[in-house]
């Protein structure tokens, strides 16, 4: 894998969108641009939130997304130029433990960002 460690953490990262098409269309672009190497689509998610002081609830769709600790802010950055929503939840957890091939799968699919 060239410069990239075969150790370097992977991260996963949850965004939710409005509706499927927001959702199939942000997972393509960040696969694409190999900012992520996969993303899960997960329709009907219950969310219930505060916003502008009103507690909220709404179907939404959220998406799984496997990535790269050198890709975090970038795919982050992304999202929030390419979302709908004044303040997109993009939240990120390294994965401490997986299955090593599917870890170095997405390690692969996201390196040759630049």
């Amino acid at each position: 894998m060239g410069t990239h460690s075969a150790l370097e953490p992977v991260y996963l990262t949850f965004c939710t969108c409005p509706d499927a098409q927001t959702a199939q269309s942000l997972a393509q672009t960040l696969v694409a641009e190999r900012l992520a190497a996969c993303v899960n689509i997960m329709p009907g998610v219950v969310s219930l939130y505060r916003w502008q002081d009103k507690i909220e609830t709404d179907t939404e769709v959220l998406l799984l997304i496997k990535t790269t600790e050198r890709q975090v802010t970038a795919l982050a950055a992304r999202i929030e130029t390419l979302h709908p929503y004044d303040v997109p939840e993009v939240i990120s957890h390294p994965i401490t433990t997986g299955n090593k091939n599917y870890l170095d799968w997405v390690r692969q699919c996201t390196a040759n960002n630049q």
